[in-house]
């Protein structure tokens, strides 16, 4: 018998998706982007540490909140998927209705955040403490959710009422329920997660999550969670208030670009390198396992 071939349903900037009748199979490639551009090289081995630290991450907030991974071995799936181009960067989900939000959560001030805080004294429309400092940690973590873009467009910061009105708009009757179960769950999640990585040396600033509904209308978490493209972590030592701070994300490939406007987002090996090694470090630091 042939074997079934699959095409992915849904290309993203990073990843791609498969549909495998009754699951998803969400793919991690090797692509980064910035500046809402896709860059022209790859860095090797970045879909796994993806997939992998959002697989440690499902298990370890399980207990807060139901999730949509059922498998990342490949055995499990399809036998189209048995081989090494997807072995370690794919992740077998539960098919969700995703909600149209992304769910933000600032536990220190920094970038757009800082940004907005210094004009107007407020992020999204939360009223802050006056005297803030650049990376200093909130009194409280805060929920600024944002609507979801297509590819090429910006997403767009909106205030926790707004939310609500989104919400709303797609699933009359609920919005007001829906927003506020997504708000705690994403502030619960950081919490938990945020404790536990400065215990390991890594300080999460800020990480997006995204949440769909399964077939009981009951509110789970799917995605990416707390991985290098979704978060902003920092390194525990060396952290300073008063100043930006170095960091495990895409921030080395975002510094480079500023500082080369010509690249047509093409990176240098050694930005390559630096990155990947990045990503590698706060995987080992969180999961004490080697990739």
């Amino acid at each position: 018998m042939k074997m079934k071939e699959y095409t992915p349903v849904k290309e993203g900037k990073v990843r791609e998706l498969y549909d495998a009748d009754d699951s998803l199979i969400m793919v991690a490639t090797d692509r980064i982007s910035a500046f809402d551009h896709i860059l022209q090289n790859d860095i090797v081995d970045k879909g796994v540490v993806l997939t992998q630290m959002s697989k440690f991450w499902f298990d370890f907030t399980s207990d807060v909140v139901p999730n949509h991974m059922i498998s990342t071995d490949v055995k499990d799936m399809p036998e189209f998927f048995r081989n090494e181009k997807f072995e370690g960067r794919s992740m077998m989900c539960r098919k969700l209705e995703m909600l149209p939000l992304e769910c933000i959560v600032r536990g220190y001030i920094t970038g757009s955040g800082w940004a907005s805080y210094q004009e107007t004294g407020e992020v999204c429309g939360i009223k802050l403490p006056e005297g803030l400092q650049e990376s200093q940690q909130l009194p409280e973590p805060i929920f600024t959710p944002s609507t979801k873009a297509e590819i090429g467009d910006h997403d767009e910061n909106i205030s926790y009422e707004k939310s609500i009105e989104v919400l709303e708009r797609d699933y009359p009757g609920h919005g007001e329920e829906y927003a506020a179960k997504v708000r705690d769950l994403t502030i619960s999640v950081y919490k938990k997660c945020a404790d536990y990585a400065r215990e390991h040396g890594i300080i999460i600033a800020d990480t997006k999550f995204e949440f769909g509904l399964d077939e009981n209308g009951e509110i789970v978490l799917a995605d990416e969670v707390l991985t290098p493209d979704s978060s902003r972590f920092w390194p525990l030592e060396g952290y300073e208030v008063g100043k930006s701070q170095p960091s495990y994300d895409k921030q080395f490939v975002r510094d480079w670009l500023k500082a080369n406007p010509d690249s047509d987002y093409k990176l240098p090996q050694d930005v390559i390198d630096k990155t990947i090694a990045k990503y590698k470090e706060a995987y080992t630091l969180l999961t004490g396992k080697e990739l």
